[in-house]
């Protein structure tokens, strides 16, 4: 499909990383579990919906075979989003002092044991998107280039925690939100060069969606996920509208 897939996928990348990275420094500072519960979930749909798997399936327009039309499974498509979603939700909610399972821990185990959990799953979403491929045969998957994008992945992914904390100012965001684009879009081709094709005339016609019967409704539901939190960024209270409410709440304390 020429580059422009790949510059698509990776300025896809980058919006919802960066939506995602301003989520995170708003969980931060929010006073109560329910709130820092809301805005990571918001930074995980930002991430791991749009900044993950849409960009895997925007570079995969790219995909074709000669000899044989590329179809798409929806149930391993489906799992693929539930994984890129639900890791990006474990590690950013791993680097909380309130989370759950890491509570009496350090925040440098956090990091390493959410960036490391994320980076697996996150690859696995990149397989699992990729085991829903129908072709008229099979598709091989040689284990180097497997081994070198779960790499990537725990790299980017212990990178992206890493910068989810000290991107604060948007100054500082917007080389974050390119440099994690960087990454997901480099597992993603990774893992494509290790990609081997064995058609067989024997086999049937794949069945499935095609690639632009899933692009539409995934580019649609992105750009709505990516507008609806925009629109709840700008009508949040601001910095100094929390640090006000923060010394008001403790001054009503203090007289109780």
């Amino acid at each position: 499909m020429g580059m422009w897939a790949l510059v698509l996928a990776w300025l896809t990348s980058a919006a919802g990383c960066y939506m995602g990275l301003t989520c995170v420094r708003r969980a931060a500072r929010m006073p109560t579990t329910e709130a820092r519960t809301s805005w990571t979930l918001l930074a995980s749909l930002s991430i791991g919906g749009v900044g993950i798997w849409l960009m895997h399936f925007i570079g995969m327009l790219g995909f074709s075979v000669t000899g044989s039309p590329v179809r798409y499974g929806l149930a391993p498509t489906l799992l693929s989003v539930i994984l890129a979603i639900g890791a990006t939700w474990f590690g950013l909610r791993s680097l909380q002092p309130d989370a759950p399972w890491f509570r009496t821990h350090s925040p440098r185990l956090r990091l390493c044991v959410g960036g490391v959990v994320m980076g697996l799953a996150v690859a696995g979403m990149h397989y699992t998107g990729m085991s829903a491929v129908r072709v008229r045969g099979e598709l091989d998957q040689e284990i180097p280039f497997v081994a070198v994008s779960v790499l990537i992945g725990v790299v980017a992914s212990l990178a992206a925690l890493w910068l989810s904390n000290v991107a604060e100012r948007p100054a500082t965001r917007i080389p974050a939100a390119a440099m994690m684009a960087c990454a997901v879009v480099a597992l993603h081709y990774t893992g494509i060069a290790g990609v081997t094709v064995h058609l067989s005339e024997s086999a049937p016609e794949p069945s499935g969606m095609t690639v632009m019967s899933l692009m539409f409704p995934g580019f649609i539901l992105g750009s709505l996920v990516l507008a609806v939190i925009m629109i709840l960024l700008l009508e949040a209270p601001s910095d100094d509208d929390l640090r006000r409410e923060f010394r008001i709440a403790d001054w009503e304390a203090g007289r109780g």
